[in-house]
Order: structure tokens, then sequence, then C-alpha cells
């Protein structure tokens, strides 16, 4: 078996979502990665899709990645937002995202796998309120 080294498929091994609630998700984690909690771009793309109700999923998603944040022990790799691939990091967050209320026990794995750490229920937590802003909203995370 032949092992690829062409530096994309290194840096970044998995193709982006198809789901567009997921490519919002990931739009959004990698502009307030880069550039805040408070990033206009990613509010902007939250009330573009919401509308009015796009409060209460935007400030969800920056307790999430305040809280993995805090809880990580690693440092959480996220690529540009140009980028048409996700690194193995965001692949958990994202992972992490949809099975937070359909299979908890695996979403809480994925993420003390990405934060190198068991002490993430916080983090799980607010996947799982995350996840039914979502739903509530009728943007199901599948």
């Amino acid at each position: 078996m032949q092992r690829d080294t062409n530096p994309i498929s290194i840096l970044l091994p998995h193709p982006a979502p198809v789901s567009p609630e997921q490519r919002l998700l990931l739009y959004a984690v990698r502009r307030i990665g880069a550039h805040g909690l408070n990033d206009a771009h990613a509010a902007n793309a939250m009330l573009g899709t919401f509308g009015q109700s796009y409060r209460r999923p935007l400030i969800l998603l920056r307790a999430f990645l305040a809280e993995t944040a805090r809880a990580s022990k690693l440092k959480i790799t996220i690529a540009g937002c140009c980028c048409g691939r996700m690194t193995r990091d965001e692949t958990m967050l994202i992972d992490t995202l949809v099975l937070a209320v359909s299979d908890p026990h695996a979403a809480h794995q994925l993420l003390a796998t990405c934060l190198g750490t068991c002490d993430c229920l916080g983090a799980l937590t607010s996947a799982q309120a995350l996840n039914h802003a979502f739903e509530d909203l009728g943007r199901r995370l599948r």
C-alpha cells in the first residue's frame, strides 16, 4: 500500500461537509477561531441563515468554542475559511456537534480525543444546547 504524501491530504485529510448546516458551523468555527468570539462575519452568516433568531445559535456556538478552548490541553488546528477540506480537529468538532444529542457517549469520546482531556463535559453540554438550537430553528444537524 502506497502512502499518500500530498501535503494537502496530510494537513486537510477530510472533505468539507455537504450539509449546509454543517458548512455553516465549519465557517463560523473557522471565523471565530481565527478572529475571536465577536467575529462579525460569523454573526452575519448566522443572521443570513436564521434571520432574527440568529442570536441563540450564535451565543451557544461562542459558548461551545470558549469552553473547548478552556478545557483543551492540545492545540486545535483549524484551516482558513477558503479551504474545501477539513483538518482532523475540525472534523472531530463538527462530528461532536452533530452527535451531541443522538449519541452523547460517542460525542464525548470525540471531544476528549480532540481536546486531549476527559474534562470536557461543559463543552459537551454546550454542543447539545447548540444542536437543540439548530433543530428548534428548523436546521437539523445531520
